[in-house]
């Protein structure tokens, strides 16, 4: 196999004390890998914006880790939510992935605050104008469920890196082919911005497949059969770290050298794809004085 490529991760802040603890323990086992980054989503609708700032915040200080904030353009003006993005650069956070958001549940799809960005575009722009922060951004290799097509989605990611985006990072999907196919059109419309593909290993796959059609990411049949008969054999865990490990390495035969891995702060299953990509242990995150 190629070099081990170089990995971030994706956590969600908590909720509660029991989740506090969960995301911490992820860190502690995800740390020493040396992640290019870590970052804290946004729940729809902006639901999580305190408990996503404070968990980048108390990341930062007491991993050392480089930690990435999740910003939105939902429900919050544009002075709140460059306030947001000051806080940020202020803890010495200066990396953020910048998100139009999802709207909020119930509601018929997203609707810019009376005093708010519109899209993402407007968003990053105004970032970028700061010149504190590296950006990254969405990208969609299957046809985002919102857009006209998927010529669409790559026109909007144009638009997204021209506004000052430094880096995208892709929806998760189940076949390379997939991320190649989405890949080879970017640079043909004139993308030079890296792209990293998303990977969602495969914790439960009923869960996995509804959250996969949710968002737009289609499921193949072969996917189904696989974890109907592991499941009947007592194998799915096996199973699961084996598909997500052969989708990476297809990936970095394939010329990619940098994976974001989408952890829903169960750390375990990305940890054993990691080491057989030959992502291993090299520092132990430091103590929280």
């Amino acid at each position: 196999m190629a070099q081990a490529p170089q990995v971030s991760f994706e956590f969600f802040p908590p909720k509660t004390l029991e989740a506090s603890f969960r995301l911490w323990d992820t860190v502690h086992v995800l740390a020493p890998l040396e992640p290019r980054f870590v970052s804290v989503t946004y729940g729809a609708g902006g639901t999580t914006r305190e408990l996503t700032r404070d968990a980048v915040a108390t990341l930062h200080k007491a991993s050392g880790l480089n930690v990435a904030a999740h910003l939105t353009c939902v429900n919050a003006s544009r002075a709140e939510t460059m306030q947001i993005a000051e806080g940020f650069a202020e803890a010495g956070v200066r990396e953020i992935v910048a998100l139009r958001g999802d709207p909020p549940k119930g509601s018929d799809g997203f609707t810019p605050h009376p005093e708010g960005f519109r899209d993402s575009c407007e968003l990053i722009a105004a970032l970028a104008e700061t010149g504190k922060f590296k950006i990254r951004v969405g990208a969609y290799p299957e046809k985002h469920p919102e857009a006209r097509d998927h010529a669409a989605d790559i026109e909007w990611l144009k638009r997204k890196i021209d506004a000052g985006a430094d880096e995208a990072i892709t929806q998760f999907f189940f076949e390379a082919d997939m991320f190649f196919r989405f890949r080879d059109a970017c640079v043909k419309a004139g993308i030079d911005a890296p792209i990293v593909p998303g990977i969602f290993p495969i914790e439960n796959w009923a869960g996995a497949r509804k959250f996969a059609l949710s968002c737009g990411t289609s499921v193949p049949a072969w996917l189904d059969d696989a974890f109907e008969k592991a499941k009947r054999d007592g194998r799915e865990d096996l199973l699961a770290t084996a598909l997500a490990t052969e989708l990476c390495s297809t990936l970095i035969d394939g010329g990619v050298d940098k994976l974001h891995f989408y952890t829903l702060n169960r750390p375990e299953l990305t940890r054993d794809v990691c080491h057989a990509l030959g992502v291993t242990p090299k520092v132990q995150l430091r103590d929280v004085a």
